[in-house]
């Protein structure tokens, strides 16, 4: 083989080494591309659940609220409704104990 055949043996050789690697640099690129959309799924995808989280906390809070509103209306009206059956405990002692006087005093036996 003569120097000239030796040199274009040598070019062909660069040339698919260069092919090759130009092949390898682009399945890398390709994969960092596709890692970098995977990622960037992930980060919006976290970002997704951390708002839907915050939104589910304050709807917590506001129906924590309302509940403890509700308890609180409850318990009123209990306390409500407590007062006035003391108070009508307390009338018809009262019109028991002024119907057996009454009665006493007619002299009709209670």
């Amino acid at each position: 083989m003569d120097i000239a055949t030796l040199g274009a043996l040598g070019t062909i050789l660069v040339g698919l080494a260069a092919a090759g690697a130009s092949l390898a640099g682009h399945r890398s690129q390709s994969r960092s591309a596709r890692d970098g959309q995977v990622l960037g799924g992930y980060s919006t995808l976290v970002d997704d659940l951390q708002e839907e989280r915050e939104q589910l906390r304050a709807q917590l809070i506001t129906r924590a609220e309302e509940l403890a509103a509700a308890y609180a209306e409850l318990a009123a009206e209990r306390a409500g409704t407590s007062a006035l059956q003391r108070r009508i405990d307390e009338l018809t002692a009262e019109c028991d104990a002024l119907r057996a006087r009454l009665a006493e005093l007619e002299g009709r036996p209670a």
